[in-house]
């Protein structure tokens, strides 16, 4: 499998031959204003990939809302609460 680059522009003017190139096995990278911008890759890797990428996103989140808390711990509430309401639970259990 191979990486080819192309512009947002070239991709949009051929994009029969972007697909292509995606179905037959290799990824292409789209690049907006001279940055990579997006990934084309084969519809197999991606099935393959899908539940990495989720754990990766919500891997993203928790770092988010970790430095949010560290910045302001008042601002969260605590898990025994929480559960409590999700539950209906006492905090004590």
């Amino acid at each position: 499998m191979t990486t080819r680059v192309t512009s947002s522009d070239q991709a949009r003017a051929r994009w029969r031959e972007v697909m292509d190139t995606a179905v037959a096995g290799d990824s292409i990278i789209i690049k907006r204003y001279g940055k990579p911008a997006a990934a084309l890759i084969p519809y197999q890797d991606f099935i393959e990939l899908e539940e990495m990428l989720e754990d990766l996103r919500d891997i993203r989140e928790a770092r988010i809302a970790l430095e949010e808390w560290r910045r302001d711990p008042e601002s969260f509430r605590p898990w025994e609460e929480v559960k409590a309401e999700l539950f209906g639970t006492g905090s004590d259990e």
